[in-house]
Formats: C-alpha cells, structure tokens, sequence
C-alpha cells in the first residue's frame, strides 16, 4: 500500500462531484488500501476519494482510538438513505483543511446503503461520531466540505486563510 499525497483547500478538485464507482475489482481494493494508509499517516478518521484526486464515491472510515484495534471501514458509492431529525453538535477538522476546526450541527443519526470491499450490498444504521463522519465524508463525494455548514463570514475567513498560504506557495500536493 502507499500514501498519496492530499489535496488541500483551496484546491477545486475538491468541489467536484464524484462518479459512482462502476466496478469492484483488485484494483479498486488495492485503492481502498492506499485511502486507508494515508488516512492513518495523516492522521484523520476518514478520507473520500476525492481528497487524493480521485473523483469516485468511496470512503473510508476508522473511529479506532489510539492503542485500540484499528477498525476500517470501505463504504463505495454510500448513499444516504434516512437522516433523523434529531440533531447533534460536533467539533469537525478536515485532512484537507488542515488545522482549522469548527462546530457543525447535522443529523444525529443516519442509515446509509453501501457496497463494501467485496462488491457486496451493505446498509449501516450510525449514530454519535459514526454519523457525523459519513455525512462529512459524502458530502466530499458531493463537493461540499463542512465548512459549506458554518456561517459566511467564518466560511470566508478560513477561504481568504488558505488562498494566501496557497499563493505564497509553490503549487504542490500536501502529504500527511
């Protein structure tokens, strides 16, 4: 596996719509494992396709504590199917805004169909962090970043921040 290197804000790949992945194969799995590695040497807690360039609707997903048994997850072309309408508060970062955190308010629990590694449908019903974290992730698949749900003025100050660190550098991809 290998890690690739991660697209950064305000890159516009990262507003781009991703296609579904049409065919499970050895390849994509091998992927899904390159996604995996450069999620953990980030490190972060999930990762679309779309954050490495690749503009496919796949995710992954490891709620694992430090010193626990990783627990990845694949979720390909996830969908949300049901949003409840309780809501709930979290703290969310980005691997592609790095450094910036803020509070978003979503859904507090979600039911999401999906295929996993094996090509194989899945639904998962998610809730706390789980929840939060899928939608984060699809709404990269949808090129919508979470800064998309904090208010104008924050969501402008955190653009004008990353276009100046942009500017003032070379135009190269970020790794970890």
């Amino acid at each position: 596996m290998s890690i690739k290197p991660l697209i950064i804000l305000p890159d516009p790949i990262l507003r781009q719509v991703s296609k579904p992945v049409e065919r499970v194969d050895d390849q994509l799995r091998k992927f899904a494992g390159d996604m995996l590695d450069t999620m953990y040497d980030a490190p972060g807690i999930g990762l679309a396709a779309i954050q490495v360039g690749e503009p496919l609707r796949m995710l992954v997903i490891d709620l694992a504590k430090e010193g626990e048994e990783p627990a990845p997850h694949v979720f390909i072309n996830p969908e949300i199917l049901e949003s409840s309408d309780e809501r709930s508060v979290y703290e969310e970062g980005c691997l592609s805004i790095p450094d910036y955190y803020a509070e978003v308010e979503r859904p507090a629990s979600v039911r999401v169909r999906y295929l996993d590694r094996d090509g194989k449908a899945q639904e998962i019903a998610a809730d706390g962090l789980m929840a939060t974290c899928l939608q984060h992730e699809i709404d990269h698949l949808n090129g919508v970043l979470f800064i998309d749900h904090i208010s104008k003025l924050k969501r402008d100050m955190v653009m004008k921040k990353f276009k100046k660190l942009a500017k003032d550098k070379p135009p190269t991809r970020m790794v970890g």
